[in-house]
């Protein structure tokens, strides 16, 4: 059964993304989805009942909410500015999520520039796992006026569990950068204890008997671990790339702000440090390897004991 009130695009059906827009097609709503890098998740949509489009601006013209679910604010601004952008597509009343983790100086720009379109922005940046994306049980922190946010909701409600109306178009976006700023700071912070501890003698698994079950224990520690402690690759699929471009955008919303974030600072350092050494496109819990390494000790899981 379709859902005729609202007809929905999707840009960015990668890992967070194909379960996202699983579920807004499973649960009755039109859905067109834009050709994807990977081939498969958008056969598996268009197999599921999505239609295919090839550019944003015919994404913009079959929707009236579209979703976009990309790195950052860079590609967001691309997708929607141009001859081929969302805004050449999308008609007034229509309504623009960015599920990304974007800058919110950036998000701010983009919505005064759709409204004088007519055309309505949102963020509802995402919290949780892809295996969270393919359950419909993600969280999400929405920026939006009162009004959006009843419309948007039945739409968000297809892919998440927990959804927080946390303020106005912006505050979502800040508020997801300060989740991230504390959850890659207690990575920075679990890398560089790990390493001391590796230097004075105890080893990870010595060091996790000790955290594991006390009161510094908690679900980000217990993932993050799994690389140091098991090898597991996949325990937390965030690359440090979008690490470091989230700081850098915590580090910008600070300026603006007028905010000395010495701590941000240190904590990007750290991620910087795996950028330069060839990191990027590895995982978070992979930190301990190049801060170990930096530090002339070794953290790579087959070194553990």
């Amino acid at each position: 059964m379709t859902n005729a009130q609202e007809s929905v695009g999707f840009i960015g059906v990668g890992y967070m993304g194909h379960g996202m827009a699983k579920n807004i097609v499973e649960k009755g709503y039109a859905l067109t989805v834009m050709g994807h890098r990977n081939r498969a998740p958008v056969e598996d949509l268009v197999a599921r009942g999505a239609k295919e489009a090839k550019t944003p601006r015919e994404i913009g013209a079959a929707s009236s909410i579209v979703f976009l679910c990309v790195t950052g604010s860079r590609q967001v601004e691309a997708l929607i500015r141009g001859p081929d952008g969302l805004k050449a597509g999308l008609k007034p009343g229509s309504v623009v999520v960015d599920c990304s983790t974007s800058d919110p100086n950036s998000t701010l720009a983009l919505a005064a520039e759709l409204a004088e379109a007519g055309i309505d922005y949102a963020d509802a940046p995402l919290g949780r796992t892809p295996k969270e994306a393919w359950e419909g049980t993600l969280d999400t922190m929405i920026g939006a006026s009162d009004a959006l946010f009843e419309r948007l909701k039945p739409v968000i409600s297809t892919w998440a569990g927990r959804i927080v109306h946390i303020g106005g178009t912006g505050d979502g976006h800040r508020m997801k950068l300060l989740n991230n700023f504390v959850s890659l700071g207690y990575a920075a912070l679990y890398a560089e204890a790990l390493a001391l501890s590796q230097k004075v003698g105890i080893t990870p698994k010595r060091f996790d008997s000790v955290i594991r079950g006390g009161r510094m224990d908690c679900g980000f520690y217990q993932t993050f671990s799994r690389w140091v402690l098991e090898g597991d690759e996949n325990a937390h699929k965030f690359t440090i790339a979008n690490a470091f471009k989230d700081l850098t955008y915590l580090e910008a919303m600070a300026d603006a702000a007028g905010l000395v974030n010495p701590i941000g600072n240190a904590v990007k350092n750290s991620f910087g440090v795996a950028m330069a050494a060839g990191g990027a496109e590895r995982y978070v819990p992979m930190l301990t390897d190049y801060i170990g390494r930096l530090n002339g000790t070794d953290l790579t899981p087959a070194n553990q004991n």
